[in-house]
């Protein structure tokens, strides 16, 4: 090892902790495999260790990058592919460090050549830029690596794959919201200084990039777990429900809660299992803290709401900034709050002089999302934009059929009875002579017909 590479080598290490700087140097000696005298590792080395957690293209992915690391004579620290020259007869020790230092511990600076060497097309040579579109086919390859490790290292939270969404919508659907921040050029091209940039602001491509290298390469470090992609799933009965979110489409939607991934998701109500009955969403979505609803309509458009506070029924608006509006399909987007006005969330239902429905946003009979107490009907207005999110019409249609519901309770539960509105119990169980007295007297029990039917506790 030269007194130049053994510089650039001990600087990445620094990086490291004592106890982990032995396993970075020793992934060398573990991928040449029994013989051990290989100076550099060749693709199918690569290939053996990745295993069926990617596909192949990925590998070759990963195993270019590596190579385009600089051999270390008098490259500048994080100058991955500076001269222009790709490496093919295979990774070199000193490469290797570099790589997995700049994939697990490095900068935007460092990884941006990364990954333009991942995205560059096969057998195409070396180029200064890529197509926006070899980025998205990058991204769909890392996303389906990472749905694999998921899956086969057992992190899936309770979740079911096989009764969820379509994965491969869902990875196509995320991987164009994440390149919609990309800052192209005119000619719909990014170089060097665009993948910075953006992997800069959008941290879930270092993230992805992180756990695809360190489970695909066997780099296992001590005091670093893997990342939580997913949130944890509970109490929800698998075996009858064919659930509308794909995993990808939840791993995008779990970080903009509030929660993010420490409160277990759990399903509340679902047409499939629950039929159409606007009474039995109310009463399973309310005095249950936060919810995010989900919807497809007739035309297949999937999108929904996110409600950061317990519904109440009443006529009045409720709910904080921290509430959303979102789509799913056609494409994956997230409306946040303008501060235009409070009109975050709205549920009446059985009232003569106010609308009785569930809406997010906009204004009577203008909501950015609406949902009509006549099960079956709702809305998405905007002209051009909601008022309260700045979302654009959600829905196919302005005024569209429902297809399927889905609500998710996807906060902390409330912790007591009687806690800031949620969970308070009513006159008629706190007192029941009082019940029965309402009942002699030909009194209707109107929150008796809201309460939410005993779930079995099989």
């Amino acid at each position: 090892m030269g007194n130049t590479e053994s510089v650039t080598v001990q600087k990445r290490l620094a990086r490291f902790r004592p106890d982990e700087r032995p396993l970075i140097e020793g992934v060398f000696e573990r991928l040449q495999g029994d013989g051990g005298s290989a100076k550099v590792l060749t693709l199918e080395r690569f290939k053996s260790s990745m295993g069926d957690m990617a596909s192949d293209s990925m590998k070759r992915r990963v195993y270019r990058a590596a190579c385009c690391v600089e051999s270390g004579d008098g490259a500048a620290p994080g100058s991955a592919s500076g001269s222009g020259k790709v490496a093919t007869s295979g990774v070199s020790r000193h490469q290797l460090v570099v790589f997995l230092a700049d994939v697990l511990r490095g900068t935007a600076e460092e990884r941006a050549p990364l990954v333009l060497a991942m995205s560059q097309q096969e057998g195409a040579g070396h180029s200064e830029v890529v197509a926006r579109e070899q980025v998205s086919q990058f991204l769909q390859d890392v996303l389906s690596a990472v749905v694999q490790i998921l899956a086969h290292r057992g992190r899936l939270q309770g979740w079911r794959l096989d009764r969820m969404g379509d994965v491969s919508v869902g990875i196509k659907l995320l991987a164009e919201q994440m390149c919609s921040e990309l800052k192209a050029s005119e000619q719909g091209t990014c170089d060097v200084g665009c993948l910075e940039d953006w992997v800069f602001r959008v941290s879930q491509v270092a993230t992805y990039l992180e756990l695809l290298v360190s489970e695909g390469l066997g780099v296992v470090l001590p005091n670093r777990p893997p990342p939580t992609l997913l949130p944890p799933c509970r109490e929800t009965p698998w075996s009858q429900l064919k659930c509308l979110l794909d995993l990808p489409t939840l791993m995008f939607l779990a970080p903009q809660l509030p929660d993010s991934y420490s409160a277990p998701w759990r399903l509340l109500f679902s047409t499939q299992l629950h039929g159409e009955s606007f009474s039995r969403m109310v009463a399973g979505l309310t005095r249950r803290g936060p919810t995010l609803l989900l919807i497809r309509d007739s035309r297949g458009h999937v999108f929904g709401a996110f409600a950061s506070q317990a519904w109440e029924v009443k006529p009045q608006f409720q709910g904080d900034s921290r509430c959303f509006l979102f789509t799913v399909s056609p494409q994956l987007q997230v409306y946040t709050a303008t501060g235009y006005n409070q009109h975050f969330m709205y549920l009446n239902q059985n009232q003569q002089t106010m609308p009785n429905g569930l809406g997010m946003g906009g204004q009577h009979g203008y909501f950015g999302l609406w949902l009509d107490s006549d099960f079956g009907r709702g809305h998405s207005r905007a002209r051009p934009k909601c008022t309260t999110y700045g979302s654009p019409q959600l829905s196919g249609d302005e005024d569209f059929t429902l297809d399927y519901v889905e609500v998710w309770a996807v906060g902390k539960p409330p912790e007591t009875e009687g806690e800031e509105g949620e969970g308070k119990r009513s006159v008629l169980d706190m007192d029941p002579e009082v019940r029965a007295i309402m009942e002699m007297t030909g009194k209707t029990l109107h929150s008796q017909g809201l309460r939410e039917p005993e779930e079995d506790q099989d």
